[in-house]
């Protein structure tokens, strides 16, 4: 019984300083996220959102501790596929990644070519 006892302190310890290395590690890597970071949790947010599938990100740029992503979103689905109307959204995020606004600026028929 004490060596089970010492097993789960050592085992315990463990893994109370992995997690907190972890925690630790996570922590520093929020404040340094990627551009392909912030752009994956920047559609996962916009999907979760508008609930509709994010068809491609068009755009990305950083502006101080802000990110703005360009996406296409796929809003009607119609047959034939050239018909079907998707959205170009801009989303916001903070340095963390996290949502700050999303704001429909277009709504166009995929067959459309050019802006308007």
């Amino acid at each position: 019984m004490a060596e089970s006892k010492a097993g789960r302190t050592r085992g315990s310890g463990r893994r109370s300083s992995s997690n907190s290395k972890s925690k630790s590690s996570s922590g520093s890597s929020k404040n340094h996220r990627s551009p392909r970071e912030i752009a994956m949790s920047a559609v996962e947010q916009a999907q979760e959102l508008i609930g509709r599938p994010v068809e491609s990100i068009t755009g990305m740029e950083k502006n101080g501790n802000q990110w703005t992503v360009t996406i296409e979103v796929l809003e009607l689905e119609r047959v034939p596929a050239t018909t079907d109307v998707l959205g170009k959204y801009e989303v916001t995020l903070d340095a963390n990644g996290e949502l700050t606004g999303a704001q429909r600026t277009r709504r166009y028929p995929r067959a459309e070519s050019g802006e308007v």
